[in-house]
């Protein structure tokens, strides 16, 4: 069976490794970009995709750049605690959560797509213009910068690139751009001195803005530790040069006070600012036409909140390569059944996440206190906030029960 992968990000890096796992072997991924540039800062990997990266034999290869997760912890603008909770082995699963760079995923993936598939295996520079779907075929038409076209006839093609993905465009053509909440997101990494646990995610925020800071690697002979931030809130007028982008950071944030943090300091200290509008997609009705499919963000981007973005493109990687295997003579079923499991779960976290999934406990504090509180027990019962939590946790199926003893999507075999 041939099967072709439109991107080359972590969804579809991740989808190529997991059909060799499973044992297909004719597998080409195509990426847009005359290189493999990962695009993004920091990112949370939750432990029921760590899992799957284990199995797949990255785990040690990952986690050689990354740090262990052993808290999230929440606050209010004033640095007052709202809800805090262990993560990853702390909380006593059996796979830690991983805080690391996209840039060292990416790598990691493409590393092992073409250690198992060979050096072929990733294509670049080749963007997908055109799909001609018929039964038991489909037509991928891809171009390169200097016009030169390239038709690949392929039994499967799974979407697998991002949010403004040409697959699915070919497959929904009404839908027009990502919508936006208003929200602009400005990012940076920066080393610096350890915060709270060392190994700690904190968020802060009232019921409109948001600052998100996790280390994402460390450098034990200077004892730093790189930090990933995001300072997310309405953006009217987005900031531009680098410069200006400080000031209008610091103009809605440097009030706030993020524990063990100098925020200002840190913000001035960031060598390269990003600036993204907070984008995500409509939940679609429909994945799967014949024999093409979407996966990852083509499938259900959605808002950055719950460390839920590259965790999910990871499980439909596994999902679909377990669900293939299965059926290696019908792949039409097969991808039925990849949609059957993870669409309506997807659908859910995506509308989760539009109301910043477990963050929402933030704006919930600011609309009961707005002007702040000595004790969140005034505010909150733990069990309601422990609600909260244990719910998004079932809804994106990573709570501690369910990751630690599903059964494992691990396959094998020739295809």
């Amino acid at each position: 069976m041939r099967i072709t992968v439109a991107g080359a990000g972590i969804a579809g890096l991740a989808t190529a490794v997991s059909l060799h796992a499973a044992g297909f072997h004719d597998v080409t991924v195509f990426e847009a970009d005359p290189g493999l540039r990962p695009h993004g800062l920091g990112l949370n990997i939750l432990p029921n995709a760590v899992r799957e990266l284990d199995e797949l034999g990255l785990l040690d290869a990952v986690r050689q750049r990354a740090v262990r997760t052993r808290e999230l912890a929440m606050y209010n603008p004033r640095g007052t605690l709202v809800w805090r909770e262990d993560r990853g082995l702390a909380a006593g699963y059996r796979w830690p959560q991983l805080s690391v760079s996209r840039a060292r995923l990416v790598h990691v993936l493409a590393a092992e797509t073409r250690r198992r598939l060979g050096d072929g295996a990733v294509v670049t520079d080749a963007r997908l213009v055109g799909l001609d779907r018929t039964p038991g075929r489909t037509r991928a038409v891809f171009t390169s910068r200097d016009g030169t076209t390239r038709t690949v006839e392929t039994d499967l093609l799974i979407g697998a690139d991002g949010i403004r993905s040409a697959v699915r465009a070919a497959l929904h053509p009404g839908e027009g751009p990502p919508p936006t909440n208003g929200m602009t997101m400005y990012r940076g990494t920066v080393w610096a001195r350890p915060f709270l646990t060392g190994e700690s995610m904190a968020v802060l925020g009232d019921d409109r803005r948001r600052l998100v800071l996790y280390p994402i690697d460390r450098d034990d002979t200077t004892h730093t530790t790189l930090i990933n931030w995001v300072a997310a809130f309405p953006d009217e007028r987005p900031a531009a040069d680098p410069a200006e982008m400080r000031e209008h950071i610091l103009r809605h944030l440097g009030d706030w006070a993020p524990p063990g943090v100098n925020l200002a300091a840190l913000v001035e200290g960031t060598p390269d600012i990003q600036r993204y509008p907070m984008i995500d997609r409509d939940p679609l009705p429909r994945w799967t036409f014949g024999g093409v499919t979407l996966l990852g963000d083509a499938a259900h981007a959605m808002y950055p909140a719950g460390s839920n973005g590259a965790t999910q493109a990871v499980i439909d990687a596994r999902v679909l390569a377990w669900h293939l295997a299965r059926h290696p003579d019908d792949p039409g079923t097969a991808l039925r059944a990849y949609e059957a499991e993870r669409r309506p779960q997807m659908t859910e976290l995506q509308r989760s996440n539009r109301s910043l999934g477990p963050e929402r406990v933030l704006t919930m504090a600011h609309q009961r206190a707005p002007g702040g509180f000595a004790d969140v027990r005034d505010v909150f019962s733990e069990e309601e906030l422990a609600e909260i939590s244990r719910g998004y946790a079932v809804t994106g199926k990573f709570d501690q029960d369910w990751v630690n003893t599903r059964p494992s999507l691990s396959v094998g075999g020739a295809r």
